[in-house]
């Protein structure tokens, strides 16, 4: 009579049922018993993860700002947008009391006067 290895598949798999757990929570995990360094990884793993972390937080940075730039860069658009619009319909205001060739004037000299004080 030889005794042959359990296989993995039976050596994992306990034959008999356990049954109904004392406490009543059927639904609940049988616990294992407990094993202080089985969570335990060499430190170069560790070191290795760490790596790997740092890269992925540098990543998600980089995108996070890339989208942000995006995004202000369609807020300023916007607001140039609406200052040229206000801009111009002041001009078709002024433009109606006054006459053209004098609305132009104003125009070119309001221009001067932005970049001088810019």
């Amino acid at each position: 009579m030889t005794e042959t290895a359990p296989t993995p598949a039976t050596a994992a798999k306990p034959s008999k049922p356990l049954g109904m757990r004392k406490n009543g929570k059927q639904w609940h995990e049988p616990k294992k018993a407990f094993r202080p360094t089985a969570g335990l990884s060499s430190y170069e793993k560790r070191v290795k993860e760490r790596a790997a972390m740092e890269q992925m937080k540098a990543k998600e940075k980089e995108m996070k700002a890339e989208k942000e730039e995006m995004r202000q860069q369609r807020i300023e658009a916007i607001r140039e947008k609406r200052a040229k619009k206000e801009e111009r319909e002041r001009y078709e205001k002024m433009a109606e009391k006054m006459h053209r060739k004098r609305v132009e004037r104003l125009k070119r000299k309001e221009k001067r006067n932005k970049l001088l004080n810019s």
